[in-house]
């Protein structure tokens, strides 16, 4: 059976301003209490369990949290039996430089290697869970992604295979100077059990596409948190697709934190028998004038396929004029499958543009099959090529048509075996 968590929508929603909180900036450390980690008692208001994004604590320091039981809101979700070496255990944070490939050299972007004490560590966030929190208190050496080029001259492409079934904990931290231009590709493929943390931040009137790509084995875990800091006018298009691995979990944590910064956070997602893909998506609109649009799009089939899309939108009492606009459309292709779907959205100032989400999740349309069937096309194919459709709208935000064109095949190969 197709299940639809019950906070789910099936229409857009126009959002209503609640009562206002107060949230520190990403940058202060710590702040607020770990998610859950309060008992709730009738009387105890100050003992409550922390329930939403702005009041979610943050340390780079895995002591400051607690374990997770698999109650708490930011795990209730999750298989954290399945993950527990990289949420609790220790993890080798050796640079994985024999592991690394870059397609080729493109101008306006360079590589390399820092130590744990850069300045730049930091600079765009800190966790808000314990995976999180495990993979920075270990990892030895950071990889640093610097894009300083005003032209675009390509798509700079860094690739990870290989890592093995030791669990590991990595950092990247990608900084983009002011009014630079580009796209990076970060694909990852082969077995690992893999902690880590992308830190990004865009400098002022800079426009910037980072895609993360997962292909992982079948036996793979991948637990990743993307903090990003958007400066003055400038654009962040952060691209998440995640078409292989046992449990896969992107987070991405995208922080509007100077007056006309914009976002487009898009993802792609097809989970197969067994897999469970999850994605938990934080917007904070923290300047005036700031922009957002969140589309998120699944396919899921197989027994025990599991997706999981979590849109957390805050919008702060200093972010007047904001537009922002969520949405996440999943497709079932078999019995057997779960997709969870949760949209939130907290509005701490009326003066805004809009606001909104949407959620759906659904089978085959039979009126467009019956339309492809009547023209002479089998209902195998007819259904292969309204999931491609479906699908192909994300892929098309890359702006990188080698790119698009090797995603698009590898959703054909996952058609070709599954519907």
């Amino acid at each position: 059976m197709t299940s639809v968590s019950p906070a789910s929508t099936t229409a857009p929603e126009s959002a209503t301003a609640p009562e206002a909180t107060t949230a520190a900036p990403v940058s202060g450390g710590h702040r607020g209490a770990p998610m859950g980690s309060k008992s709730h008692t009738d009387g105890a208001w100050s003992e409550r369990p922390v329930q939403t994004r702005s009041e979610r604590y943050s340390s780079a320091n895995v002591g400051d949290f607690d374990k997770p039981t698999g109650r708490e809101v930011d795990w209730k979700l999750t298989p954290i039996k399945l993950i527990d070496d990289l949420i609790n255990g220790e993890l080798d944070g050796s640079p994985f430089k024999g592991n690394l490939a870059v397609a080729q050299p493109v101008d306006g972007f360079s590589l390399a290697w820092i130590d744990r004490t850069d300045k730049r560590i930091g600079s765009a966030g800190l966790p808000e869970d314990r995976a999180s929190a495990n993979a920075w208190s270990h990892f030895d050496q950071a990889l640093a992604i610097d894009i300083t080029g005003e032209a675009p001259t390509g798509e700079f492409i860094v690739s990870r295979s290989g890592l093995g079934t030791v669990a590991r904990a990595a950092h990247t931290v990608i900084t983009a100077a002011p009014n630079s231009r580009g796209i990076l590709v970060l694909e990852n493929a082969g077995d690992a059990r893999l902690a880590e943390n992308v830190e990004i931040v865009i400098g002022e009137g800079a426009h910037i596409t980072v895609v993360s790509v997962q292909e992982w084995n079948d036996s793979a875990a991948h637990l990743a948190s993307h903090f990003a800091q958007v400066g003055r006018d400038a654009t962040l298009r952060h691209i998440v697709v995640s078409l292989g691995g046992g449990v896969v979990r992107v987070n991405p944590s995208i922080h509007l934190s100077a007056p006309g910064s914009n976002t487009e956070a898009y993802g792609l997602y097809f989970a197969d028998a067994g897999q469970h893909l999850e994605q938990q998506v934080y917007i904070d609109h923290a300047a005036e004038n700031s922009r957002s649009r969140v589309k998120y799009k699944g396919a899921l089939q197989g027994e025990g396929a599991h997706s999981v899309w979590i849109g957390d939108v805050l919008i702060r009492q200093t972010a007047d004029g904001t537009d922002s606009y969520e949405e996440n459309r999943n497709l079932v292709l078999s019995e057997g499958t779960r997709a969870d779907s949760i949209p939130n959205l907290e509005i701490e100032t009326g003066n805004i543009l809009g606001a909104g989400h949407a959620s759906s999740t659904g089978r085959f349309d039979d009126e467009q099959l019956f339309y492809l069937q009547s023209r002479g096309i089998s209902e195998e194919e007819a259904r292969r090529l309204v999931v491609r459709g479906f699908l192909a709208e994300i892929i098309q935000q890359i702006g990188a048509p080698a790119v698009e064109e090797r995603l698009t095949l590898a959703v054909e190969a996952e058609l070709t075996v599954t519907v």
